[in-house]
């Protein structure tokens, strides 16, 4: 009897053991496929690109190895100090007034005039955002045309005759950059926190209106409090977006006037595809990475992600 116990019990252990191994070979093939492109698109990239900033590579693709050059170039560079100005102009402008700013006080406006109009006005505004962005950016260069054919100055030309058409590229670049991208990112933010604010439970406003709360004071101490996990992630996402792109930028501008409007990730692509200095913008892009991992660590630290990861504090009557 024994004997057949202990037989039973190892046959289950056997079947037991074949289960988990089952179980994990299950789990690795469903983690294959993402891990390996993980791997492919994002790791050996990364290592090329530290391996690529250590040596001076041009267009004769010599891997010449020169240690920390690049970077002390870098620091060298007469031009480092714009754009590096530019960079924080740009992105802190842009994100502020647009991608966050805006982007919730369209979210708002739009959720408190009904489904059927918000949603309208919505999706006019996610125009920008699915238009090709050659076709985007071309749109901008005819508004701001500097001739009596632009959007602007034909206005104002047939409102004034004999006006002079202004040339708002060479007077305002930087703002109509800020504009141009601030226009596509708030759609991106407005979308996310309008979800959000639909997920608030009714119960909640409705509570605060019938205790007297005015609309400022629900907004002030329910909605934005409850947006906290939203407006992290949308300012530290879009902060990182708006270090990395430059796509309007160099349709809009290409830099100019005289390099007022280039900003970071744009000398990055100058350097490495325009001039060949594929070692030079490979230690530029690597900063780049470290400015946006620095970034959202104090985002994290500015918006207290350790205290809005703890458990809720519930009180119990004893």
């Amino acid at each position: 009897m024994l004997l057949v116990a202990r037989r039973h019990m190892k046959s289950k252990a056997v079947v037991y053991k074949r289960s988990r191994l089952k179980t994990r070979f299950t789990l690795a093939t469903f983690i294959m496929p993402a891990l390996l492109l993980t791997v492919v698109f994002f790791f050996i990239p990364v290592i090329l690109t530290v391996i690529l900033s250590l040596t001076s590579m041009d267009y004769r693709f010599n891997w010449d190895f020169v240690g920390i050059q690049n970077f002390i170039d870098m620091f060298r560079d007469f031009m480092i100090k714009g754009v590096i100005k530019n960079t924080i102009i740009y992105v802190a402008f842009t994100l502020a007034f647009f991608n966050v700013g805006l982007s919730l006080v369209l979210s708002i406006l739009t959720t408190s005039i009904g489904d059927r109009g918000g949603t309208i006005f919505r999706l006019i505004w996610m125009m920008p955002r699915l238009t090709p962005s050659v076709v985007y950016g071309l749109l901008w260069l005819w508004i701001f045309d500097p001739t009596k054919y632009g959007l602007i100055n034909g206005i104002r030309s047939a409102l004034f005759n004999g006006v002079e058409p202004i040339d708002f590229l060479w007077q305002h670049p930087m703002l109509i950059i800020i504009i141009a991208n601030g226009f596509v990112g708030a759609s991106f933010g407005m979308i996310l926190f309008t979800s959000a604010i639909k997920s608030i439970p009714k119960d909640y406003l409705y509570a605060a209106s019938v205790d007297g709360a005015s609309w400022f004071y629900r907004l002030r101490k329910i909605i934005l409090p409850l947006l906290k996990w939203q407006i992290l992630f949308t300012t530290a996402y879009q902060t990182l977006s708006l270090l990395t792109s430059f796509e309007y930028i160099l349709i809009i501008t290409d830099g100019g006037p005289v390099f007022s409007t280039e900003v970071w990730a744009l000398y990055t692509y100058h350097n490495a595809f325009e001039n060949f200095r594929f070692g030079f913008g490979a230690a530029l892009s690597l900063v780049l990475v470290v400015i946006g991992l620095v970034a959202s660590l104090v985002y994290l630290k500015i918006f207290r992600f350790k205290e809005m990861i703890q458990e809720p504090r519930i009180e119990v009557d004893a």
